[in-house]
């Protein structure tokens, strides 16, 4: 661990209400921050994390099980860097005011647009990625101007408590605070009267975040989950498709909010699919229990949970094949793994038609036409991500324009999060807001407007009475004028 920076010492965990008012305290009296104070915080931020990688990949491996040192390095802090490095090379520009009626600044009307900080920001963050989804969100609150306050996942006791135990030693109190506790110190978190609460989760607890922050009217940003689909399009290679929706179905054991989840494939390559996937599994994991690059459910409750859907759908005639290694009996409690397991024939009657799997398991549906794909996936709540493996021909686009998803991706695991400028969020219950880029930086700030008149009359006292002649006559020439052109519009596409 680094020494403390100059000026912050270590501290205890303080009654949070009382970290709130500091921080909106310390926010008021010093005003926003200016860019090189925010370059700063970024910095300090992405210290906390490089400086201290092996350590965070270590505790979130024993809050794990077993969780693979590269998968960590790789989906946890290299996934972060490019996202923030180009916030923190954009700050500047972002922070710029954006004039507005610009020829009328000569004769004396000024008027912009000035984004602000909101304040003070809350982040609730997930188990799953524990420490690079508080890290993305509390970044871009601190290129927008703010203070964070942020509530680590209980499910990662370790991950948590080393976040919170290195902050001080990056950061004042006044900056930014890390809070640990258990389920009961989250709800009490996400009831503070925070300016913005961002949180990361599933829609049920979602919906509870919403609830107690709406008691304050905060504002919430939510990054929800939801059961991705994945369509192998006509045209698509299914060797190459299935290898790749395999692959990605196993990262984090299945633990990720924008896994493939069920796979619609066309009915006559089902079978040519269903192999390759199984051949993929088996040539990813020659063994399971012992292997270090197997991730474990994160806890007893979720090994519970994803075998019980798994049994559910075998109980109510659902084929189950799991691809098990020679000689392993699994599911294994002891190690919390379920190996990679497919499964098709799977109807509405079966939990797992309904409720996000986060394990590695995999649905196969055939289909004949994709009109019956996108009316399937339209009468589900709208996923995070939808998937499309082919070409972008006139399938592709119809697929995009007639389904409502937070984001697509073709051809690859997650690529609509490869441009770091891209705003990344769900919509309806896959989430509320986006963040990423300038959006990440656009919620967490209030776009002011500022507007002054140096004019020898005013413009909008013509609204005060007493009325005069010429208000009422350029009242009623004005509401003509807009009139005809409205009427005129209409005329011309009635004629098209």
């Amino acid at each position: 661990m680094p020494m403390p920076l100059d000026g912050v010492t270590t501290r205890v965990q303080e009654p949070m209400a009382a970290v709130l008012e500091r921080q909106r305290t310390a926010f008021l009296a010093d005003g926003p921050p200016d860019v090189a104070l925010r370059r700063n915080r970024i910095d300090r931020l992405m210290a906390l994390v490089l400086d201290n990688a092996d350590d965070f990949v270590d505790a979130m491996a024993a809050d794990f099980g077993t969780r693979p040192r590269a998968g960590s390095l790789f989906t946890e802090i290299m996934g972060m860097i490019s996202v923030i490095e180009h916030t923190r090379s954009h700050v500047g520009q972002w922070m710029r005011p954006s004039k507005l009626m610009r020829p009328a600044r000569a004769f004396g009307l000024r008027a912009e647009v000035e984004p602000s900080p909101l304040g003070v920001v809350g982040v609730i963050g997930p188990w799953n990625f524990p420490l690079n989804l508080v890290i993305l969100p509390a970044s871009a609150a601190f290129a927008a101007g703010n203070r964070v306050m942020i509530k680590m996942s209980e499910v990662t006791p370790r991950t948590a408590e080393l976040m919170q135990r290195l902050s001080s030693a990056y950061f004042s109190a006044e900056e930014l605070a890390v809070v640990t506790g258990d389920a009961d110190v989250a709800a009490d978190f996400a009831a503070l009267p925070f300016d913005h609460l961002f949180f990361t989760g599933s829609p049920s607890v979602g919906a509870l975040v919403q609830r107690a922050a709406a008691a304050n009217l905060v504002p919430v940003t939510l990054e929800l989950g939801g059961k991705n689909p994945v369509v192998v399009g006509p045209a698509a290679d299914i060797a190459r498709a299935a290898t790749r929706i395999a692959q990605g179905r196993m990262i984090n054991g299945g633990q990720v909010c924008v896994c493939p989840d069920y796979v619609f494939v066309p009915v006559e390559q089902t079978d040519q699919f269903v192999a390759v996937v199984r051949d993929t599994f088996a040539g990813m994991f020659p063994s399971i229990v012992a292997n270090t690059d197997y991730c474990s459910s994160v806890n007893e409750a979720n090994f519970n949970r994803v075998v019980g859907l798994i049994e559910d759908a075998r109980v109510k005639g659902a084929r189950v094949e799991s691809v098990n290694p020679a000689g392993e009996t699994l599911p294994d409690r002891g190690s919390r793994k379920i190996a990679p397991t497919i499964l098709q024939d799977v109807d509405d009657s079966m939990r797992i038609a309904a409720e996000e799997t986060f394990g590695p398991v995999l649905t196969i549906e055939p289909y004949e036409r994709l009109s019956d794909v996108v009316e399937y996936i339209n009468s589900r709540p709208a996923p995070l991500v939808a998937y499309w493996f082919g070409p972008d021909d006139a399938d592709f686009r119809t697929f995009v324009r007639h389904t409502r998803s937070g984001g697509v991706a073709r051809n690859d695991f997650a690529a609509q999060m490869i441009p770091s400028a891209a705003p990344f969020g769900g919509v309806g219950r896959s989430g509320m807001g986006a963040y990423h880029g300038k959006a990440g930086f656009d919620a967490f700030s209030h776009h002011r407007t500022v507007v002054g008149s140096d004019l020898p009359f005013t413009i909008t006292g013509r609204a005060a009475p007493p009325f005069t002649r010429s208000t009422r006559l350029t009242t009623a020439l004005a509401l003509r004028m807009a009139h005809r052109r409205t009427r005129k519009r209409l005329r011309r596409l009635r004629t098209r």
